[in-house]
């Protein structure tokens, strides 16, 4: 996989069993890339080890007033030369591809998830631990899958320079090549000691990082309430934790980095001291030494790179910890289905509440809880993310369809349905029947305004469809996002359609208005909608009411207000001893302002 091939027609299934595991898998999903940066790496390792056998077959040369040796010393320099040049272009090359090609991969599962588990994933992981994830674990992870191919490459050479310097000179290559192992062991006691506090300043990011991300997204309700300075000195608090835990992992890291110089320095000075010895007495010649002294200064760099994999394997650990995690996330209810896969059609029924939804009719539901009237309107979709009793489309078990095709059926709108920032017409270009065209959805959820004013805050759009859309809609209010998500929704023309609370946030004169354009746009379509709004209670073709998690009544909206004290209460908002005193003249009330409304709208 190269960069310009990018994204994956598939990321594949990753291993989350844990970080290590799913490191794992990602260094075998890109073996291609790793065995070609470990070719150029041993090129390139190979080419800097060479360097000192040359220099020391020239000082030998020169020693022995040798000039065909001193001719075969430049032609092996130049040749080692060259090597290290292309070595080191090509392992930088390959060696950033699998960086962003790793990245690349894990930000696709990552999508992938968060898709597929749509609102249930924020339930489970805070908002800014995903971000956290997906921006900076998601680099690290990177760095380790392509700092590894380099890493082996320097091993490999260095096995190679020792056993070569054995064969080369047995006296000096023996303190070589008990050296270097040790100097390579030496920071090994450090190590968990440097991983915890690098997992403690991770924890500590990842912590800010949330507290920022949901300060941003609460930041209108902050202002109003004036809590900008509290949550400011939170987050000013969060990020000196952050500083001081990097700074206590940067010591650690810079007492290991200086052991890695001072080790190699002491080698250095006992293979010239033994060296310059067994010189004196004849058993070696200088150029033997100049070659051994040069072979150990010159390994000093692929060692280097034990402590950068020490380091990419402390930091990425905890941050592949926490993208398997993420990605291990499942449904409880997901399945491949036990069934074919089919759009059913016919009648929502939900045997846990016994609600019932006919095919073809507007059902509206009236539940005192907001929080259980969420979850129904998620199980109502299927593959809900609790267990439970799977609610029927037709008789056919939504939990055994496939997640698409259950998908297909049945479109539930939340209650805080997100907008993505773009135009208008990529926000509405979705998978549709194309039965319902973006203008009839706009003109049914009453977003003439809303056109207005995209247009207004896009200096360069003419076209409605081509005004853009900040991120969440945050440049346009709580309505205006609401009617904008209403026509996204109607525009896709399920076979069921389910809205939770769709105009909470807009004024009655309009609701009353989009009351009679989603009834009229989708006639002869099941629509089941989560409300208490009399307004469109009235538009419903029946009305039924859930108290304790099961249906109680079920009718029209008026006869429920004169027959149902309990329905009233939620409806109308009033309390018992309101019911007690007001008696039928509150109803009368009620009916008459609805009138009113209805014959303005």
């Amino acid at each position: 996989m190269q960069i310009q091939d990018l994204p994956y027609p598939d990321p594949g299934v990753p291993d989350a069993r844990s970080g290590p595991r799913f490191l794992w898998w990602l260094f075998r999903n890109q073996l291609g890339g790793q065995l070609k940066s470990l070719a150029w790496g041993l090129l390139h390792f190979a080419s800097v080890a060479a360097l000192p056998f040359c220099v020391g077959v020239a000082v030998q040369a020169v020693v022995d007033r040798s000039g065909t040796g001193l001719a075969l010393a430049g032609g092996l320099l130049a040749l080692a030369c060259v090597g290290n040049a292309v070595g080191d272009t090509y392992l930088h090359r390959t060696a950033i591809t699998n960086w962003i090609t790793a990245a690349a991969r894990v930000q696709q599962l990552l999508a992938r998830k968060a898709a597929h588990l749509g609102s249930a994933l924020t339930r489970r992981v805070a908002a800014g631990e995903v971000v956290a994830v997906s921006t900076g674990d998601v680099e690290k992870i990177g760095w380790f899958v392509e700092a590894l191919s380099r890493f082996t490459a320097a091993l490999v050479t260095i096995v190679l320079v020792c056993v070569g310097l054995l064969v080369y000179q047995p006296a000096l290559g023996v303190v070589v090549a008990v050296g270097l192992p040790a100097l390579a062991l030496a920071v090994l006691p450090l190590l968990p000691r440097a991983t915890r506090r690098a997992d403690t300043q991770r924890e500590k990011a990842g912590r800010a990082t949330e507290l920022a991300s949901d300060t941003v997204a609460g930041l209108r309700v902050l202002r109003g309430i004036g809590g900008e300075e509290l949550f400011l000195d939170r987050y000013r608090s969060a990020s000196q934790e952050v500083r001081h835990a990097a700074v206590r992992s940067a010591r650690m890291w810079s007492l290991i980095s200086a052991i890695q110089v001072l080790l190699p320095g002491l080698l250095l000075v006992a293979v010239v001291w033994y060296g310059v010895r067994l010189a004196r007495e004849g058993r070696i010649t200088v150029g033997e030494l100049v070659t051994v002294y040069s072979s150990v200064m010159v390994l000093t760099y692929p060692l280097r790179h034990f402590e950068e994999i020490a380091m990419a394997y402390s930091f990425s650990r905890p941050s592949a910890k926490r993208a398997a995690g993420v990605l291990a996330l499942q449904r409880p209810t997901d399945t491949a289905g036990s069934r074919a896969a089919e759009v059913p059609s016919g009648d929502l029924y939900d045997p846990d509440t016994g609600l019932l939804a006919p095919a073809g009719r507007l059902t509206a539901v009236v539940c005192g809880d907001p929080d259980a009237a969420g979850l129904l309107a998620e199980r109502l979709g299927g593959h809900p993310s609790q267990e439970g009793t799977s609610v029927l489309l037709g008789g056919v078990p939504l939990d055994e369809l496939p997640l698409d095709s259950a998908r297909t059926a049945v479109l539930v709108q939340d209650k805080d349905p997100v907008l993505l920032s773009g135009t208008l017409r990529e926000l509405l270009d979705v998978p549709a029947s194309g039965a319902v065209r973006p203008q009839e959805a706009l003109a049914a959820a009453q977003c003439d305004d809303v056109l207005a004013a995209l247009v207004q805050g896009s200096l360069d759009a003419g076209d409605p469809m081509d005004a853009r859309i900040t991120e969440r809609g945050r440049s346009l209010s709580g309505g205006q996002r609401q009617r904008l998500a209403l026509a996204r929704s109607l525009i896709t023309d399920p076979e069921a359609l389910v809205l939770d609370e769709p105009t909470s946030a807009v004024d009655s004169h309009t609701e009353a208005r989009i009351a009679q354009g989603v009834r009229e746009l989708r006639d002869g379509r099941t629509t089941v909608v989560f409300t208490s709004s009399p307004l469109l209670l009235d538009r419903a073709d029946r009305v039924v009411f859930l108290h304790d998690g099961e249906a109680v009544a079920v009718g029209a909206h008026r006869e429920l207000v004169r027959t149902d004290s309990r329905y009233r209460a939620v409806v109308t908002r009033e309390t018992d001893d309101e019911a007690a005193l007001n008696g039928s003249v509150a109803l009368d009330d009620v009916l008459q302002e609805l009138e009113e409304i209805e014959e303005k709208a």
